[in-house]
């Protein structure tokens, strides 16, 4: 059984990751969660401040903040990506969410290859609010095709540097049982998922049928971003997320 932890006052648990993000979350008895996506990104400091007052107009406390998609111009080098990480989780520890230094926030970022934002800016966030009987909600973190917490993806990453179908279907196999693995840590399945995202500039038709369709994957659909992992030389990511309600609102 893999472990989850409750979020201080946030109305969720969290799957413990890395330190820029948790792995998943999902709404405790009693909650649900919801997800706000803009029409266009955000910019950071900007985005932060929609946030915090989309929690306040919701009668939420910042600590409802559950998980966010992020969008950036282009893949960060590893040291870039940890700089970055840096400025964000200074939001989250201002907002009192990382008072032991445990990230709860669930996250994915990846970078537009058509139309990319000029910085770093919010695409989604989510959060959690009272339900009173709601169904069983939760959003999985993003995944690359290489394990976190290992100190740098480059020499973890799945058939590093090659895109042919043969290694991108060994990038996907690798992705799509890391989405099962957390999600199994709230009791999920694909089953039970409302939306599953995917972002590549790569052919994913030689196994989509194989991989993503023998999982039931498109009973509610796929949405394929054209769009790259945060990180230079990673190649494919995915999320996915069972959420019940959802809105747009006005960038």
């Amino acid at each position: 059984m893999i472990k989850t932890v409750d979020a201080p006052n946030g109305g969720y648990r969290f799957m413990p990751g890395v330190s820029q993000y948790s792995a998943g979350v999902a709404a405790l008895p009693g909650f649900a969660l919801e997800r706000v996506r803009f029409t266009k990104p955000v910019p950071l400091r900007l985005g932060f401040e929609r946030i915090a007052q989309t929690l306040k107009d919701a009668g939420r406390p910042l600590a409802a903040f559950a998980a966010c998609e992020l969008r950036s111009p282009a893949p960060f080098t590893e040291s870039g990506f940890v700089a970055f990480n840096e400025i964000y989780t200074g939001t989250l520890k201002a907002w009192g969410l990382m008072p032991d230094g445990v990230n709860p926030v669930a996250r994915s970022n990846v970078c537009p290859k058509i139309d990319p934002p000029s910085e770093p800016g919010f695409y989604a966030f989510t959060y959690a609010v009272p339900a009173v009987n709601a169904p069983t909600s939760f959003v999985i973190a993003g995944s690359g095709e290489a394990p976190e917490g290992k100190g740098n993806y480059r020499d973890h990453a799945v058939r590093l540097g090659e895109t042919s179908p043969a290694a991108m279907l060994e990038k996907a196999q690798w992705v799509l049982g890391e989405m099962e693995r957390r999600m199994s840590a709230f009791g999920g399945d694909w089953s039970q998922v409302t939306a599953t995202q995917l972002y590549t500039v790569h052919d994913i038709y030689p196994f989509i049928e194989t991989e993503l369709g023998k999982r039931g994957i498109f009973r509610q659909g796929l949405t394929w971003h054209f769009n790259r992992p945060p990180v230079q030389d990673l190649e494919y990511e995915m999320d996915c997320r069972r959420v019940y309600m959802e809105r747009v609102l006005e960038a």
